[in-house]
Order: C-alpha cells, then sequence, then structure tokens
C-alpha cells in the first residue's frame, strides 16, 4: 500500500505540507513526480475526503480556534482520544494524522472540520471508516457543546461571523482571493464539499478518467446539490456552491477545456500547472507569500522573492494542492464537483465514481455518453447547473436524464467488482440515497427549500437539528 502522505493528502488545503527537499533541475521531473502515480489495478483504492461545519450547540453560531470550548480544544481531545500525530503550526494544533492507517484531520479556513479518509478497498470500508470517526467526533465535540452540520454552504452566517484559523497558508489566501474573483473568500470560509480520490493505471487511464470525469462532473454536481441558502434566505441557486467556484479564481479552477485535446498527457497536465500562480513558498516554518508569481520562475531560481532559490519536491507537491479545477490530477484523480451534506449520503460519492472509473464497461459507456460535447456544450452545462441542476440541458439531453444513465452505469459496475461487505451486499447500497433522490426527480437543495417554504416557515434555524451529524 502506498503511503498516504505522498498520494492521498486531504483536500483543498492539504491537512500537512509535504516534506521532500529535493531540488528540482528539470520540467522531466514534475512529470515523473505524478506519472509515479500508476498503479496496477490490483493496487486501486478509493479515499473520501468530507468537511463539515463546527457550530455550537446553543446559540448555532460559528466556533472559534481558540477558547475552553473551541476547534483548539476539539482538536487536542480528538489527538488524545485517536493517539494520532499532531500537525503543528507553532504552537498551535491545526491537525492531525494516521502513522499507521493513513487518515488525517484538517481544519479549512473557517474552521470546517475536515476527514481526509485513508485509501481503501472498498466503499464499505469508507463507510466504516466515516461512522467510526462522526462517533469519536461526537465523544470529544458532545462536552464541548460543538456540533456538525453536513451541507455545502453555511446557510445563515455571514463573512464577517467567521472564525480564521491559524494557518499561513491561509492568511496569504485571504489577501490573495479578492484580488482574483469575487467569491474567493466564501469559497474558503463558507462552503462544504465531499471528494473521491480514485487512481489511474497508466498516463492513457489517466486521460480517459480526467475526460469522463470532467465532462459528468456537473451530474455529481446536481446530486448532490446541497447550498440554496445564503444568510438565511433562499440564494436562487441549488448549489451556489459550485456558483461560487465560478468567480473564485479562473486562473486554477474549471472544467480544463485543453485536456479533451490531443496530445493531452503528463506533460499538457505539467505544463498547465507550471502557469497556474504560486500562493506561497514554504521553508521550515515560515510560509513566504510569493502569491500571483510564477512556479517557472521559481524552478529557474529567478523567483522575485526568493532570488536564487531552486524549487524541490515539496514545493511542487505544494503548488498542486492550490489548484482547484473540477477534476484535479494529482498521483490520483481528485473529484472536485460535490457539495457536502448529510452523513448518509458521504459514502455514495466514492461508490458512484467507484463504479464508472474502476470498470472498463462503465468507463467506456461513460465515454460513449460524453465524447461528442464540444468545450463549449461541456462548459454551458457546468455554468448552468448551479442554479438549473437536473433542468440543465446538453445536446436536447437533460441532465436528469444524465445522470440516471450515470448512476444505472455505476450500479452495474459496482455489481460486476462484487465487493462484499459484512452482510453480503455489495457497494451498490451506497447508491440508495442518490437513487431515492433521482426517483422523487430532486435535488438535496430542492428538498432543503420544500422544508425551508413548507415545515420550517421561512426559517433555516431547524437545519442545525434536522442535518446535524
Amino acid at each position: 500500500m502506498f503511503k498516504v502522505a505522498a498520494l492521498f493528502p486531504p483536500g483543498t488545503c492539504m491537512a500537512r505540507d509535504q516534506i521532500d527537499m529535493r531540488p528540482i533541475e528539470t520540467r522531466d521531473e514534475l512529470v515523473a513526480w505524478i506519472e509515479a502515480g500508476c498503479k496496477p489495478k490490483t493496487q486501486f483504492r478509493v479515499g473520501t475526503e468530507h468537511e463539515k461545519f463546527a457550530f455550537t450547540v446553543q446559540g448555532h453560531r460559528p466556533v472559534p480556534y481558540a477558547g475552553p470550548r473551541g476547534i483548539r480544544a476539539l482538536l487536542v481531545g480528538m489527538q488524545h482520544l485517536l493517539g494520532w500525530e499532531p500537525i503543528m503550526e507553532g504552537e498551535n494544533i491545526i491537525g492531525m494524522f494516521d502513522v499507521t492507517g493513513g487518515g488525517a484531520i484538517s481544519l479549512e479556513p473557517g474552521g470546517q472540520f475536515e476527514l481526509s479518509g485513508a485509501p481503501v478497498e472498498t466503499v464499505h470500508q469508507t463507510c466504516t471508516e466515516l461512522m467510526a470517526h462522526l462517533a469519536q467526533v461526537r465523544e470529544v465535540a458532545a462536552p464541548l457543546g460543538i456540533g456538525f452540520l453536513g451541507i455545502g454552504m453555511i446557510p445563515c452566517w455571514t463573512r464577517a461571523d467567521m472564525p480564521m484559523m491559524p494557518k499561513g497558508r491561509y492568511r496569504i489566501m485571504t489577501n490573495y482571493m479578492p484580488k482574483v474573483g469575487t467569491l474567493g473568500l466564501d469559497m474558503m470560509y463558507r462552503t462544504c464539499t465531499v471528494q473521491a480520490n480514485l487512481d489511474f493505471a497508466s498516463e492513457a487511464d489517466m486521460v480517459k478518467k480526467l475526460r469522463v470525469a470532467l465532462a459528468l462532473q456537473p451530474a455529481a454536481t446536481a446530486l448532490f446539490a446541497n447550498s440554496p441558502f445564503t444568510e438565511g434566505k433562499p440564494n436562487g441557486f441549488l448549489s451556489f456552491r459550485s456558483e461560487i467556484w465560478r468567480d473564485t479564481d479562473n486562473a486554477r479552477s474549471g472544467m480544463l477545456p485543453w485536456a479533451f485535446e490531443e496530445g493531452m498527457g503528463f506533460e499538457r497536465y505539467v505544463d498547465y500547472a507550471l502557469d497556474v500562480p504560486m500562493y506561497f513558498v514554504k521553508r521550515g516554518d515560515k510560509y513566504i507569500d510569493v502569491a500571483g508569481q510564477s512556479f517557472r520562475d521559481l524552478l529557474a531560481g529567478k523567483l522575485a522573492a526568493l532570488p536564487g532559490e531552486r524549487a524541490t519536491m515539496s514545493d511542487w507537491a505544494n503548488h498542486l494542492s492550490t489548484i482547484f479545477p473540477e477534476v484535479r490530477l494529482k498521483r490520483y484523480l481528485e473529484m472536485r464537483g460535490s457539495d457536502g451534506g448529510p452523513w448518509r449520503r458521504l459514502s455514495s460519492l466514492p461508490a458512484l465514481w467507484v463504479g464508472i472509473l474502476y470498470d472498463d464497461k462503465a468507463l467506456d459507456a461513460a465515454w460513449d455518453i460524453v465524447k461528442h460535447w464540444s468545450a463549449a456544450e461541456r462548459q454551458k452545462l457546468r455554468d448552468d447547473v448551479p442554479k438549473l441542476g437536473f433542468a440543465a440541458k446538453i445536446k436536447g439531453r437533460t441532465l436528469f436524464e444524465v445522470s440516471t444513465q450515470m448512476l444505472a452505469l455505476s450500479r452495474e459496475g459496482l455489481a460486476r467488482r462484487k465487493r462484499l461487505g459484512v452482510g453480503g451486499q455489495d457497494e451498490t447500497l451506497y447508491l440508495e440515497p442518490l437513487e431515492d433522490l433521482l426517483a422523487r426527480g430532486i435535488t438535496p437543495a430542492e428538498e432543503l427549500l420544500q422544508k425551508f417554504h413548507g415545515g420550517w416557515k421561512g426559517s433555516v434555524e431547524p437545519i442545525f437539528k434536522e442535518y446535524a451529524y
């Protein structure tokens, strides 16, 4: 089994930065670093990451970092309970990792609490890991008066309400985001996601999976759309989290239309990544603000902020973690299009993608669905889905139809895998929450809106009970 620190670092912002100070001499070394992720199908694993909002049980307010009932106290309690290795920044604990199993706990900028799951063989193991984590979190959080909410965007708090976690990279990003978009701070402080990480066997396998996953990412966005409220009111979107990414930083996000062009491979992705502006370079415990500057210059030893300094493998790994397309390539593929949600749907995301990407027949059939879509059509679908959900269209078909077909292919792929759990069921059982939504013809956000306009009587406060973990 591979090392989690190298292949499955946590999501948007890694739980711990990479430590590999080998100097990089050539671009080919960057290509080789990604290519090292190739592995035999027998070694394929799945890793699942999910974020959740911490809130005070009394008053439903954000939880600060400091204080006897803060995020720091929660992390200290979790570290004592689990015995995991703490991740420190100065004197502050900012996360922890399991040196034996490979999982990690980290903090997003506004205190969103993230589990980056270990790479496991089956979705059954993902579900077991998730249930154990939530039980452990509740054990520590309950005496602190802390609860957790599963949703794509916090439904009531303002930007000003949100605490900032004591992480150097977040200070740099907070200063930089308003320069490159209007919604980047909302992305950082007010959203949560669930993501799945999957392997590839070769460069060709990576390219095919990347293309299928990019094209179908809007379907996953609709299936998990769960962020219809901002500051207590409907915001006009089903996935406002997805809409936020359209105006966060377009130099490092989006649908990667060039990935569908001839010549796509590891080298093409490296060239793209080299042109994505950096946020920081880390030396020792210090984050050096180089926001907007070029990794190419660092590679050549010509970075203005660090004259003569050469790039290291740590710099490259950390830089790749600050690129945010709908599907991200590291030494694995990361599915990034879905809103966070209640616990019963969290295992559905890895199940959905494992069924499509780890079964050759399902992958071929999925490619047949999307291979004739143009870049403009894919982009329009991605632009429409935050507001329209299943009603978005491509080539005369609704996304509801596409999602239904996608889910059927995933079910067939999972059934062919025949990975049975303790009760003798295969992994298709984790698709049932998504199949229930399709049977009702609604996204999770529409379910929330029905409650808001019905039994909740125009208030989002009930969400803190009905959708808490």
